[in-house]
């Protein structure tokens, strides 16, 4: 019938909507990395080199001290972190404003500068000795036999490192509801236990992405080793540079192990959030045995 209205019950048509701004974002970012690629293949750089430098002695060494760097500084850190972070949680005032003062001095120093201090140390103290009670020496050396390059990078990295770790776990702590604490002394766990199976666990979700995401810069940040001498992976570098003067192909070989390591790292981070989240989300028995522990008493207030 001519002029009658559409009933109620025909659907409306369809419209997509047209994002333009999609569409032109995307073809500068095309444009973009065509006129890279461009610029990248008339470049004055021997790629083919680029692969062959990778596998050179010295450029093994560089990696496996990077790699030996980073983990050991990191381990030392989350230990040191975890030992500052419980002192400035303490009731014992000394302990607090000690946790403090570490924390304010080895976040504020650069980590280059914390490496140079350490690595001249013998400028100031000739020998380190640890004296004993009764006469003698448990130890007795000279500073520069003890205090390598690779230890004095290690030293720096590790304090700095430690600082803001000490800073993650009180923040992973303070995270944790104060009834989990409440509930695991009702039942007459030690304050160790305490922390080791119910708060820590819990904890663990705030604290392992922002370390894996220290331990990541960690890697990167060996790097400062090389003004010490250390063979890392741009000392190594730049050992092979100065016999053969290609100074970006040796760059870009260092450049390619860090994304390896680098890699590596993120997935395993990633594995490790995905296991304590699907833990969390699991609740362990002791975690319902809290809870219930925690409305046990309301329960009875409201029966009575």
């Amino acid at each position: 019938m001519a002029g009658a209205e559409r009933p109620d019950t025909e659907p409306l048509p369809i419209v997509r909507l047209k994002h333009w701004g999609r569409w032109v974002s995307a073809a500068i970012i095309l444009v973009l990395l065509v006129l890279l690629g461009i610029a990248l293949g008339n470049a004055q750089i021997q790629w083919d080199s680029v692969p062959e430098f990778l596998w050179y002695r010295v450029m093994a060494v560089g990696l496996l001290n990077t790699v030996l760097l980073a983990v050991i500084a990191q381990g030392s850190a989350i230990v040191i972190g975890i030992v500052i972070a419980l002192m400035r949680r303490s009731a014992n005032p000394v302990a607090r404003w000690f946790a403090a003062g570490y924390i304010w001095l080895f976040r504020g120093l650069p980590v280059l500068l914390q490496i140079l201090i350490w690595y001249n140390l013998a400028l100031v103290f000739e020998f380190i000795s640890i004296p004993l009670p009764f006469g003698g020496y448990l130890l007795h050396e000279q500073t520069n036999v003890l205090i390598t390059a690779f230890t004095a990078a290690l030293l720096g990295l590790a304090l700095n490192e430690s600082a803001y770790m000490a800073e993650i776990v009180r923040a992973g702590l303070n995270s944790v509801d104060s009834g989990q604490t409440e509930a695991a002394k009702s039942i007459g766990m030690s304050p160790g236990a305490t922390l080791r199976r119910v708060v820590l666990p819990q904890a663990m979700r705030v604290i392992i992405p922002p370390t894996g995401n220290d331990f990541i810069n960690m890697l990167k940040g060996t790097s400062m080793a090389s003004v010490i001498g250390v063979t890392e992976l741009i000392h190594a570098a730049n050992n092979i540079s100065s016999n053969n003067l290609l100074v970006m192909e040796t760059l870009l070989a260092a450049a390619v192990w860090y994304m390896v390591v680098v890699t590596v790292a993120g997935v395993g981070q990633h594995y490790l959030e995905r296991a304590f989240d699907a833990e969390d989300r699991s609740r362990s028995p002791f975690s319902r045995a809290a809870k219930a522990l925690r409305t046990a008493p309301l329960v009875r207030s409201e029966r009575g």
